[in-house]
């Protein structure tokens, strides 16, 4: 297709001037004034209260919708580096996809609940309440500088009752489908901070995650939540199709939830207790035929039978005793203290079983073949369900979630003990259990909620007598196991969220945070996640499509090489950077110079205010997406910021000389050269705009998205003055980089914007919406008819392509690529005969597509 033709096909038509209407904004129009950082402050002033105007599209199609989810902040009252890292992201994303006209969903809360908060109000005497409160309402300005477009309708709190009302509410849907209880166990406790943490809290040092105080063993009777119950799903839920891009936190959740080979079935002590107890076999089909039962030396229950009491356990399928044995002689499995002995099964057993004279039974029937084992273990499994002694396969080494905290910042447990029907969840018309008030926090090593007498004392819900409050709060992760959800329905009086709502607004489509909860968080998460599938409550599994772990910020530390002290910069003297070479200045003693996390105590941390005040807002959102991957570390270095000032200044002259050349009209060059120069242009908006897709919505490398924005930047600015004033496809092209720049700079680009649309003799390019601002344009399309790239690859390694019409990539399906890829002599003779193992095929819209081979090698 020729040049005209082609700017027929793409509704370019040329008109004399364009008048701006005044639904766009004009901004400040210093245009004829260098860009200083005083200039970009202006036009954040001017722009701040716009940005965040434009409304989203809704269709109510849930394939319309876009959920993007950043993990919501503890308010400690300021923003660090790391927030702005995070919520860059997440509303450059959302802005993309506003911008291609998908209905948003991008919300913001606070995870409200914890110890800093009660810690600080014992130190300074404030109500927790009053501390949380003000920091929240610190922070949220903040952001609002920030420029970040959340939907502040739809904000919550975890401190707030509306909130962790149904907070409790869950709980007790946990409770009543047996998937919480209480026991003594040993239990790590926190000496600082005054309360029980979670194993998965303790570091390998055996320090607390929070306050890093040595952690102490000490019993104590706890509420734990089933996770086990669900820890084969929560398996095999990695392999949803669902799961899109999840990368190496599939490996972290493996590696957490371990290799489910073997089944936790409930004995009973036979003491006076009666106290339960949860043993782990690998051997669940001759769990019948167990000898005895074997408990480290170093177990709580060991620690416990200073009595000597402890001697048998009940078998619950034969109601037989099984003997119990306290030895460290054997190998127990991995992260369990106790061991089920079946001498039929091994050779050590038996020989445990005869020193100690127990009673050895074999089966009547040996099970022959693999089939036959697998319908042992299905028999089994089932009595054991309907028993309801467990019955479900998980690891040996995953624990059930302990969720006890003593302390008073927290949501209250929805539980009355009475000393006749034990304990009884609270009705669910008495919900919330609110938080009293209290005059005083600083009680070491009781809850303080026992101090509360009014509170505590109630009557029994089963029978109305004296009875009293559950007096431990919850681990705050429960509040934060479920707030996406939340967030899809926050109004809801009258439960949780209504399905409806979840059918149509989950998954997460994008899940956004620190690499520090992919862990922990995200295993809670998705375990409350996959209950609620089984409640039939949610639609899928899992609860998010895509995630995209940041990695830390990090600023250079200074450190004595002998004491390990951190110093301030101003107390060093570099002697060679590259080489990490520097003295104390004072005594000329060697320092240590690395990268680590921000950190006050480090001296090593950046003020975002500081970045605001010195670069403006936009600078610094540029600044945190450039250079880096999102998934990567960010070395915070000042030695970085010249590329993007220079662009943003390169930026600035763009539309300066757009302006300028517009209204001069300079005499025109030959023909065919300008020509030339419009087809380079045609061909690099659509190359940079291809680029710019894939690396924001599909590799998710925003830093590799602004390298192609920069790319089409110096397309532009090697174009002729006369180019410059009458080119079709250089005013397309200049619209769509002021477009891509938006999400990421929304006030620079705005300001951008409005000099574009106010320039005269303008080409009446049917795809711009002359009188919008820029965040309520349409975002720019790849032309039909260019031709993008369907990859051929073997085993990783880029083989071959073929070029397609970007409408008929966007429409190729895995037939048409394999037919495509069978006439490719270069990768056929590539692939010479090696066993395919498996194809995979994916479709970039827009953007490419991949026919992905793997092969034997």
């Amino acid at each position: 297709m020729n040049f005209i033709k082609r700017c027929k096909a793409n509704n370019i038509l040329r008109t004399k001037v364009i008048n701006l209407s005044k639904n766009a904004s004009t901004g400040i129009s210093k245009w004829n004034n260098e860009l200083t950082t005083s200039i970009k402050l202006d036009i954040e002033n001017y722009w701040k209260n716009e940005i965040n105007k434009s409304q989203n599209t809704k269709t109510g199609k849930k394939d319309d919708k876009y959920f993007v989810l950043s993990m919501f902040p503890y308010p400690s009252g300021k923003l660090h580096m790391g927030h702005v890292r995070v919520y860059t992201i997440s509303d450059a994303v959302a802005r993309y996809y506003r911008l291609n006209g998908k209905e948003v969903i991008h919300p913001m809360g606070w995870d409200a609940f914890g110890l800093p908060a009660e810690n600080a109000a014992i130190e300074h005497n404030v109500e927790p309440s009053k501390w949380t409160q003000e920091n929240i309402a610190n922070m949220k300005l903040q952001l609002e500088k920030l420029g970040c477009s959340f939907d502040w309708s739809r904000e919550l709190a975890t401190c707030n009752p509306d909130y962790y009302k149904w907070t409790q509410d869950l709980f007790i849907k946990l409770f009543q489908n047996g998937l919480v209880y209480q026991k003594e166990s040993l239990v790590n406790w926190d000496p600082i901070d005054q309360t029980v943490l979670a194993d998965e809290q303790v570091d390998i040092n055996g320090c607390s995650w929070r306050s890093g105080a040595k952690v102490e063993k000490k019993p104590l009777k706890q509420w734990f939540i089933r996770t086990t119950r669900f820890a084969k799903p929560l398996l095999d839920g990695l392999n949803d199709p669902l799961l899109d891009n999840w990368r190496d936190i599939i490996k972290l959740q493996r590696h957490w939830i371990g290799e489910c080979n073997g089944v936790l079935f409930n004995f009973v002590l036979d003491n006076d207790d009666k106290e339960k107890i949860s043993l782990w076999t690998a051997y669940p089909e001759y769990i019948e035929y167990c000898s005895f039962i074997a408990f480290s030396k170093k177990s709580y229950l060991s620690l416990k039978n200073n009595n000597g009491k402890i001697t048998h356990a009940i078998n619950p399928f034969t109601q037989e005793k099984v003997p119990i044995l306290f030895t460290d002689e054997i190998n127990y499995p991995e992260g369990c203290d106790s061991y089920i002995g079946i001498p039929f099964v091994s050779e050590s057993d038996h020989d445990i079983a005869t020193r100690n004279n127990f009673p050895i039974k074999n089966p009547e029937k040996v099970l022959q073949n693999e089939v036959e084992k697998i319908d042992a273990r299905n028999e089994i499994c089932s009595r054991a369900k309907l028993l309801n002694i467990g019955g479900y396969w998980c690891s040996s080494k995953l624990r059930d979630w302990l969720i006890s905290r003593q302390r008073f910042w927290g949501t209250p447990i929805p539980i009355i003990h009475c000393k006749s029907c034990g304990p009884q969840p609270v009705p669910s018309k008495d919900l919330p259990i609110k938080l009293p008030e209290l005059k005083k926090l600083s009680v070491k090593g009781l809850p303080p909620l026992l101090n509360a007498t009014d509170w505590l004392h109630t009557n029994c819900p089963k029978c109305g007598g004296d009875a009293t409050r559950e007096t431990d709060t919850m681990d705050t992760f429960v509040d934060s196991s479920w707030y996406y959800l939340r967030y899809m329905d926050s109004k809801n009086e009258k439960e949780p969220f209504s399905r409806d709502q979840v059918m149509k607004l989950s998954p997460v489509d994008l899940y956004i945070g620190g690499k520090e909860h992919a862990t922990l968080h995200l295993y809670y998460t998705r375990f409350l996640h996959h209950f609620l599938h089984y409640l039939d409550l949610v639609p899928e599994r899992e609860p998010f499509k895509k995630l995209l772990v940041q990695g830390m910020v990090n600023g250079r530390t200074y450190r004595l090489k002998g004491s390990g002290k951190y110093l301030k910069e101003n107390e060093i003297e570099i002697i060679d950077l590259k080489k990490g070479q520097a003295v104390e200045k004072s005594t000329k003693q060697p320092v240590v110079i690395a990268w680590e996390k921000m950190s006050k105590s480090k001296h090593n941390g950046v003020e975002p205010n500081y970045m605001f005040d010195e670069y403006s807002v936009d600078t610094t959102r540029l600044l945190i997406l450039a250079d880096v991957a999102p998934t990567s570390p960010r070395n915070w270095n000042t030695a970085t910021f010249p590329g993007i000032l220079n662009w943003q200044k390169r930026l600035w002259l763009t539309v300066n000389d757009f302006l300028k050349y517009r209204s001069e009209l300079p005499p025109k060059i030959d023909s065919e050269k300008f020509q030339a120069q419009e087809e380079k242009l045609y061909d690099s908006r659509n190359y940079y705009i291809t680029g710019v897709n894939f690396n924001i919505c599909s590799a998710q490398q925003l830093s590799v998205a602004i390298s192609k924005m920069q790319g089409l930047t110096n397309s532009l600015r090697q174009s002729t003055p006369d180019v410059v004033a009458y080119g079709a496809h250089y005013e397309h092209a200049l619209a769509a980089q002021i477009i891509m720049l938006a999400p990421m700079a929304p006030h620079f680009a705005s300001e951008l914007w409005a000099g574009f649309i106010s320039a005269p003799n303008k080409i009446n390019n049917t795809d711009i919406l002359w009188n919008k601002n820029v965040l309520e344009q349409l975002w720019p399309e790849v032309d039909s008819n260019y031709k993008c790239n369907l990859d051929f690859k073997v085993n990783g390694e880029d083989i071959s392509l073929c070029k397609l019409n970007r409408t008929d990539l966007d429409k190729l399906t895995y037939t048409q690529a394999y037919e495509l890829a069978t006439n490719d002599e270069k990768l056929f003779n590539f692939i010479d005969n090696r066993r395919i193992v498996k194809i995979h095929f994916n479709l970039y819209k827009s953007c490419k597509a991949i026919l992905h081979f793997i092969v034997d090698r």
